[in-house]
């Protein structure tokens, strides 16, 4: 998206210290790493609260150790660099209405409800990984693509502007982190198969409007 300071880290360095030497990481690079990792933790939870009640009862004990183990490594990595993070707050169905509606009311599926919570919270996850690592993401931007991609994914809208469309396009290129995941920890997961699907499905529909 040409954003400024996209550059400002080296991100292979930083994966090389954290294989080595945690504890060795710059402020810069902590503050990243650590803000990274609270997203991480605290994105799923809400995430599953858009999606059907026996997905959320399923996942919502796993959900939770999973946060709470990366808010330790998270803290460790902060303290050793004497930096400060916080973690976002991402948007809850409570929390939004769609074209003057409940957030859910016209979306029912669960690949509609993935979606639409994947153009949301991932714009969120986004927003403040961004601030983290320096980067300048327009906030007229995220304004826009938060607006239409509600309306579009969940109302009434039948297409997103160009700009938005490219910045969802490439939102939804975690499709790869998934397949990462699952290929490094050997999970073999249906599930991770699945939302793997969904992503890339979308990504590549985006590429092509």
């Amino acid at each position: 998206m040409g954003f400024e300071g996209v550059d400002a880290l080296d991100g292979t360095r930083i994966a090389t210290d954290l294989r080595e030497d945690p504890s060795g990481l710059s402020p810069a690079a902590a503050r990243s790493v650590a803000a990274t990792l609270l997203a991480d933790g605290r994105f799923s939870e809400p995430y599953c609260e858009w999606l059907p009640t026996w997905y959320e009862l399923a996942l919502i004990a796993p959900v939770r150790y999973g946060e709470w183990r990366l808010r330790r490594v998270a803290a460790a990595l902060a303290d050793a660099a004497s930096v400060t993070v916080t973690a976002p707050r991402f948007s809850r169905p409570r929390d939004v209405t769609i074209d003057g509606r409940p957030a859910l009311a016209r979306v029912s599926g669960f690949r509609e409800r993935f979606l639409l919570a994947d153009a949301l919270l991932h714009l969120e996850w986004f927003e403040h990984a961004a601030a983290a690592d320096g980067i300048e993401v327009p906030a007229a931007l995220v304004d826009r693509t938060r607006e239409e991609s509600l309306s579009y994914y969940g109302g009434d809208r039948d297409c997103l502007s160009d700009p938005v469309r490219r910045f969802q396009r490439l939102l939804f290129a975690d499709d790869a982190w998934v397949r990462r995941v699952d290929e490094s920890y050997g999970l073999d997961s249906g599930l991770f198969g699945l939302w793997e699907r969904f992503l890339r499905a979308e990504r590549e529909r985006l590429a092509s409007t």
